[in-house]
C-alpha cells in the first residue's frame, strides 16, 4: 500500500539468509551455457563446439544503449587519514637508511597532522571539521601539504573507518567528526580549558558518548547466574567489545566474584588466588589477541611469577615424567655415543646455540642417546621440547613429536613456507 505495487519482503533473522542475499548481490553477471548445431554437417563435437558466453540482460542491455557510465563516481572521494600521535605509517624504501628517514620531518607528515599545522597557522582556525577539509583543500601527496582548492570541483572527504574496539583510536576519530579547527592532539583532548589524558574522557566531556553504566548492569546481572569461570570468560568479552571507562575499577569491584572458585580452593592464600585470576582472564584475552596491557591492566600481570605464566607446552615439558628406560641410558652409550653427548651437553650448560647430525643406522643407538640427554637436562630442570623427523622416531623419545606437530610445519613445501606456530 505505501509504495502502490507488488513488493518480496525477506527478514534478515538468520545467518542463511543474509548468506544468500550477499550471494545475489555479489555473484556477478548472470551466464548461461550454450551451443550451435548444424544438423547437417557432420557429427558434433562438443569440445570444439562448446561455447561459454555472457547473458545479458535487458535492464543491463538498455543501459549499455543509452551508453550510461559503468564505472564514474561522482564526486569524488578522499579517504582521510585517522591516527593516535606518532603512531602514523612511514613507507621507507629498500635502498634507504631507517635512522635518515625517521630524521625526516617531512616523510612522518599526513594528512591529520598537516590538517593541524593549517588550523595552527590561522589565528582562529579555518573553521572546518577534518571531514569538510578537502572540500576547500586539496592534499597534494608528492609535498605531503595541503592548498588551497583553485577549481570548483566537489570533493568528500571520508575518515578511515575504525573499529569501536580499537579504543582510543576510535574516540579520537568520534572528536575528529565534531570538532572544528583543532590544532593538535592535545587541543583535541581540552575541554573547557581543562586538558584531560584520554579521547575517551574529552568525547565524555563533550557530551559525544553517554558515561551508560551499562558493562557494571551486565556484570552485575551476571554475577547473580554465573559461576566464576563463566564470569571470567565475560569479563574479558567486556574489555574486548565494550570500552569500559575505567577497566580498573571494573575489575576492583567484581574481583571476588571472578575469583571465587580459586577462593574456595586455596583459603588464606592472597596472591595465589589474584595469580590465578589473572592468569585465568589473560588466556580469555589471548584467544581475542588482546591482553589485560591492551587495557591499561598491566600493574596485574607484573605480580603474576614464573609458574602462572608458563604456556602448555612449558608445561608439558616440565611435568612430564620421566620413564624408566631413560633412567639407565647413559651407562649403555658407546665412545661415539658419549662423545656426541658430552658436545651437546657443553652447548646446553653453557647456553649455546647448536645443531646436531646424529648418523646412526638401526634406530636403537640415537634412542639411547635422545633418552641419556632428555633425563639429564630434565635433572637440570630445564625445558625439553623433544622433536623427531619421523613418527616413528618422535615413538622412541620420551614426550617426543614430529617436527610437523611441533612447528607446524607445512606438509607440502611447494604450496607454504610458513610455520603457523601460535
Amino acid at each position: 500500500m505505501l509504495f502502490d505495487c507488488h513488493l518480496n519482503v525477506e527478514v534478515c533473522s538468520t545467518i542463511k539468509a543474509v548468506k544468500y542475499l550477499y550471494k545475489y548481490v555479489y555473484k556477478g553477471h548472470d551466464r548461461i551455457s550454450y551451443n550451435v548445431v548444424d544438423s547437417n554437417s557432420k557429427p558434433v563435437d562438443e569440445i570444439h563446439q562448446y561455447q561459454s558466453g555472457r547473458w545479458v540482460s535487458p535492464c543491463e542491455a538498455a543501459w549499455r544503449i543509452f551508453s550510461f557510465d559503468l564505472f564514474d563516481m561522482y564526486p569524488s572521494v578522499l579517504p582521510l587519514q585517522v591516527h593516535l600521535p606518532n603512531i602514523q605509517t612511514v613507507r621507507v624504501h629498500p635502498h634507504e637508511r631507517l635512522q635518515s628517514v625517521v630524521s625526516d620531518g617531512k616523510r612522518s607528515r599526513t594528512q591529520l597532522t598537516e590538517f593541524f599545522a593549517m588550523n595552527a597557522a590561522s589565528e582562529h582556525g579555518l573553521g572546518y571539521l577534518y571531514g569538510e577539509f578537502c572540500e576547500h583543500y586539496t592534499w597534494h601527496q608528492s609535498n605531503k601539504i595541503w592548498k588551497q582548492r583553485v577549481q570548483n570541483r566537489i570533493s568528500v572527504g571520508r575518515l578511515a573507518f575504525v573499529f569501536p574496539a580499537e579504543g582510543e583510536r576510535f574516540f579520537l576519530r568520534l572528536l575528529l567528526l565534531n570538532v572544528r579547527s583543532p590544532t593538535s592532539f592535545e587541543d583535541l583532548r581540552t575541554v573547557n580549558g581543562c586538558v584531560y589524558p584520554t579521547f575517551q574522557e574529552a568525547a565524555l566531556k563533550r557530551g559525544l558518548i553517554e558515561a551508560d553504566d551499562t558493562t557494571n548492569s551486565t556484570m552485575a546481572e551476571a554475577c547473580d547466574t554465573h559461576m566464576p569461570v563463566a564470569l571470567r570468560r565475560l569479563f574479558a568479552t567486556v574489555l574486548m567489545f565494550c570500552q569500559p571507562r575505567d577497566p580498573a575499577v571494573l575489575w576492583n569491584t567484581y574481583y571476588s566474584f571472578l575469583a571465587e572458585d580459586f577462593s574456595h580452593r586455596f583459603p588464606n592464600q592472597t596472591v595465589k588466588i589474584q595469580q590465578l585470576t589473572v592468569r585465568a582472564v589473560e588466556q580469555h584475552l589471548e584467544g581475542m589477541g588482546r591482553s589485560l596491557a591492551f587495557f591499561g591492566l598491566k600493574h596485574l600481570t607484573l605480580e603474576v611469577s614464573d609458574e602462572f605464566s608458563r604456556t602448555k607446552d612449558i608445561i608439558d615439558a616440565l611435568d612430564a615424567p620421566i620413564p624408566e628406560e631413560c633412567l639407565g641410558c647413559r651407562s649403555k652409550l658407546n665412545a661415539a655415543q658419549n662423545v656426541a653427548f658430552e658436545c651437546i651437553m657443553e652447548h646446553v650448560l653453557q647456553q649455546k646455540g647448536g645443531a646436531f647430525f646424529i648418523d646412526g643406522p638401526g634406530g636403537t643407538g640415537k634412542t639411547f642417546l635422545y633418552n641419556a640427554l632428555y633425563e639429564k637436562i630434565r635433572q637440570m630442570n630445564k625445558i625439553v621440547l623433544p622433536t623427531a623427523t619421523s613418527g616413528i622416531a618422535a615413538a622412541n623419545i620420551p614426550s617426543g613429536r614430529t617436527a610437523h606437530s611441533r612447528f607446524k610445519i607445512p606438509v607440502d613445501h611447494e604450496g607454504s613456507l610458513v610455520c603457523d606456530v601460535p
